[in-house]
């Protein structure tokens, strides 16, 4: 009877040492298998299909609109060192959404981690457009979706057309579920650095995050002005990831000359990540396009975020 007792007590305390691992890298919380929850932002309602859309972000595009739904909100360098926001959506579709852009050769890479999203943009220069159209996505410019965008004439062109994502999601009958891309969510890792603010700079952008306890959020701020929608809602993030990656240029131009820069996001390197009022030194991996992010901290553990909305700011390495 005592050999019993004590190989159960074996047992158990090796099973609560795996449970306390897990738990302390993040493992199994938040990564939206069974829970309900997404794996894009680790709330409640996952949503059925993953929906990206590019948006512009050059000055006459602000205010935007609807941007507050989105899941994951990505930042991209684009051509004269001004950016573009690619926003994913899943849990949450908003009644319109934009100003709608032009997609670039660096969406196809990032977006392969989703598995066969739609992707819904104003269109892509002609050598483009069958690199676009052979990619593991549903592409839906315009010409595919002829009920699915108004332009609005109270706004200057190219700024104002706008997507219906109810009726893009009906039409990408084929698009993926939201699914693990290797973001975990959790409780608030012991360490990093108490931080009010943080600013990201780009050759001609730059985006500030600024926490604020009230809210439980980082405040948006674009070009030193604060980000907001069309109904004056203040843009924010649970986390925010600074990824540090490499931007290089690629085989493509735009009309005036300007050379399209390419954003690596296959590889690793370091990132900051922002949560309750810190900054976390971590690291990031994505060894192929086909699989996820994971973001660890310093000693290799997976870092886990608040549970929201998320902000990737994809800056260029120094």
């Amino acid at each position: 009877m005592e050999r019993t007792a004590s190989r159960r007590t074996v047992l158990l305390t090796a099973a609560l040492s795996l449970l306390a691992a897990a738990c302390q890298t993040g493992d199994g919380d938040g990564d939206g298998d069974g829970d309900g929850r997404s794996p894009f932002t680790g709330e409640k309602g996952a949503g059925e299909k993953v929906l990206a859309v590019k948006i512009d972000n050059v000055e006459a595009a602000r205010p935007h609109t609807g941007l507050d739904k989105a899941d994951i909100v990505y930042i991209e360098q684009v051509e004269a060192g001004l950016t573009r926001i690619l926003a994913i959506l899943a849990s949450e579709l908003p009644e319109s959404l934009g100003p709608v852009r032009s997609a670039r050769e660096s969406d196809l890479e990032l977006l392969r981690q989703f598995g066969t999203p739609a992707l819904a943009y104003s269109g892509v220069q002609s050598r483009l457009r069958p690199v676009v159209e052979a990619a593991p996505l549903i592409p839906l410019p315009p010409g595919e979706l002829t009920d699915g965008y108004v332009r609005d004439p109270g706004r200057p062109a190219p700024h104002n057309l706008y997507l219906r994502p109810d009726r893009a999601v009906r039409a990408a009958s084929g698009a993926s579920e939201p699914r693990d891309i290797g973001f975990r969510f959790g409780p608030a890792p012991g360490g990093g650095r108490r931080t009010g603010e943080r600013t990201v700079r780009f050759p001609a952008a730059s985006f500030t995050f600024d926490w604020s306890s009230a809210e439980k959020r980082w405040l948006v701020s674009m070009d030193g002005e604060p980000a907001r929608t069309n109904g004056s809602e203040r843009l924010s993030a649970a986390t925010v990831v600074v990824q540090y990656v490499t931007v290089r240029p690629s085989d493509y131009g735009d009309r005036s000359g300007s050379n399209t820069p390419y954003t690596e996001t296959v590889g690793s390197g370091r990132a900051l990540v922002l949560r309750d009022g810190r900054e976390y030194e971590a690291e990031w991996s994505r060894p192929s396009a086909a699989a996820g992010t994971v973001f660890t901290d310093t000693g290799g553990r997976r870092l886990p975020f608040a549970r929201g909305p998320v902000w990737v700011v994809l800056a260029p390495v120094d």
